[in-house]
């Protein structure tokens, strides 16, 4: 594990947090949890929450427990159980003995729902959804009180017992708290505490109960029998605050935390909806959850993103109550930085173009000496085989241009990165006219260094025709052509998607040192971008590195120009 960044920023949250701490509330102590529901894979937005939750218990020397709510066995499975565990220990944080569903409090879920139907706090109601919805009311109109809001205590226990007996059938009942049907809040107006749900087998508890209490019912108590301090949740909670209190307030327990809502994060040119992610899979346009397009952390690590990148971002865009919409290029600059600082150099030509060196004999190479990091000499240095058939990218090259394209041309000069100075003197064709081969010199007098006035194009990269490894590079880009894919009710996000998202180049050539990379290794491709290495020479893919961002930020062009043209407009 990468050591984790030190210094803290602070926020709303943690001033909040040293108020506490000032007049002693909860006894100085910190405790928050990371509540995750089991129905699907954790995203980018996720990380957030895991980053504050884990890094406050982290700063106060609390504790943080990491806990399930697991409520709703038709959509939760265990692959997503131990995917969540994969992801938050993978980002750095340790829950340590405090794994907990909401599932192991069940027992104690149904005692508080009896005490809360001998305090004439709870009712059975044998409403159709339909209905329930109907008496509810609107948000200018009081609600209606359900017939069966007045049945007696005895009545109420006998139906409760009988819901859990698997007497009744799903949707022909459920268990009401009796709040207040005119209350301007709508989650006040007598909501649902229990539902019945057969024919299914949760996880943890198998087929031991066929009724299952709701988030509302469940979160506030697990936190409390957990001991939490700080219940963190995001903006959509607010308006659940007096309900989480309620519940607290009107059962036997002697711990009521404190909910303290943040906003979610809203990342452009993606989607953080589950359902929609659901959906990218359900229709083939991506290959999965860990899909590197995806911004689920299983697809970001796949991609190469670093732990440490993941933490920084959710240290920059900050926590505060306002809705409001990161930039892409926020969280891709997070790993540029990282890998620029700590990504060992390498050179791969993604659409080879021969070049025969002509003045450089056939049964000659020698090794070049090149460092790892151009400055970070600690990284270390490596050979590089040089010969007389090379390899360089066919974008470097062009028969004729003006004096703006630095890379090679007929008659002109260029440096190979790491090497020699080298002139093209003839072009090869095929016989359709395409470019198949360079014939070239090179000047042994120039390596690491230019005679005086001596003046080069530009620097290309290249590798040694006979060493290289051939290798497949997948270009990852970001999966949407919108900012906000997802920003109409009207829309259809799918019409969004980048066709481009994905291309595979499957005949790129490497230099020999990366036939031993590591499955998970990650280098800069100099003036191509970042790369990991999804397979390794030995597996049966052979070598495969995925793209996890460019050396610069593409987009930002194209927002420019799609800003000006509307402003323009």
């Amino acid at each position: 594990m990468d050591e984790q960044k030190k210094t803290v920023t602070t926020n709303f949250i943690r001033h909040i947090i040293d108020d506490d701490q000032q007049t002693g509330k909860f006894g100085n102590k910190v405790h928050t949890r990371f509540p995750p529901e089991p129905n699907g894979y954790l995203h980018i937005g996720h990380a957030k929450s895991i980053c504050l939750n884990f890094g406050i218990a982290r700063d106060y020397k609390g504790l943080c427990n990491l806990r399930f709510d697991d409520t709703n066995p038709h959509k939760e499975n265990i692959e997503f159980v131990q995917s969540i565990q994969d992801d938050v220990r993978w980002l750095g944080f340790d829950w340590g003995d405090r794994l907990f569903f909401s599932s192991d409090y069940f027992e104690q879920l149904y005692g508080f729902a009896v005490e809360l139907i001998n305090k004439k706090l709870a009712y059975v109601c044998d409403l159709s959804a339909e209905e329930t919805r109907e008496y509810r009311g609107t948000l200018k109109e009081a609600g209606r009180e359900s017939p069966y809001r007045n049945r007696t205590v005895e009545e109420n226990l006998s139906l409760l017992a009988a819901m859990k007996a698997g007497e009744f059938e799903d949707g022909s009942r459920v268990l009401r708290a009796k709040i207040d049907m005119s209350s301007p809040n709508m989650n006040m107006r007598d909501p649902t505490l229990y539902r019945i749900r057969h024919g299914v087998i949760h996880h943890q508890t198998g087929e031991e109960w066929c009724i299952y209490p709701m988030y509302d019912f469940t979160h506030p108590i697990s936190d409390a029998l957990e001991g939490i301090t700080h219940s963190l949740c995001t903006l959509e909670f607010e308006d659940h605050r007096s309900l989480y209190d309620w519940v607290l307030d009107n059962i036997s327990i002697d711990c009521h935390p404190q909910q303290i809502e943040f906003s979610r994060l809203n990342l452009q040119y993606t989607v953080l909806s589950k359902r929609k992610l659901i959906q990218l899979i359900d229709e083939k346009i991506v290959d999965g959850w860990d899909d590197p397009r995806m911004p689920t952390i299983a697809g970001l690590r796949r991609r190469g993103y670093t732990p440490s990148s993941i933490r920084e971002f959710a240290d920059r865009i900050g926590v505060t109550k306002s809705e409001n919409s990161i930039e892409m290029g926020v969280l891709e600059s997070c790993i540029r930085e990282d890998l620029e600082a700590n990504a060992p150099r390498r050179l791969a030509v993604l659409n080879p173009l021969k070049v025969i060196i002509e003045n450089y004999a056939d049964d000659q190479h020698e090794d070049l000496n090149a460092p790892n990091h151009p400055k970070d000499e600690e990284m270390g240095r490596r050979q590089m085989p040089f010969s007389r058939e090379i390899y360089i990218d066919h974008a470097d090259f062009r028969e004729s241009a003006n004096r703006k394209y630095k890379r090679l041309v007929t008659e002109g000069e260029v440096r190979l990165r790491n090497a020699y100075v080298i002139k093209c003197e003839s072009v090869i064709k095929d016989d359709k006219g395409e470019i198949i081969e360079l014939r070239c010199r090179y000047d042994k007098e120039t390596l690491g260094t230019n005679p005086v006035g001596r003046k080069v194009r530009g620097v290309i990269h290249w590798v040694s025709a006979g060493h290289a490894v051939k290798a497949e590079v997948r270009l990852y880009d970001r999966l949407f052509t919108q900012p906000t894919p997802d920003g109409s009710k009207n829309e259809n996000f799918l019409d969004y998607v980048n066709p481009g998202s994905l291309e595979t180049v499957k005949d790129a050539m490497v230099e020999p040192s990366l036939k031993d990379a590591k499955k998970g290794d990650r280098f800069q491709f100099e003036r191509e971008g970042y790369f990991n290495v999804e397979s390794t020479a030995s597996d049966i893919d052979g070598l495969v590195f995925n793209r996890i961002v460019t050396l610069r930020d593409s987009w930002a062009k194209i927002e420019q120009r799609a800003s000006s043209n509307t402003s323009n407009k």
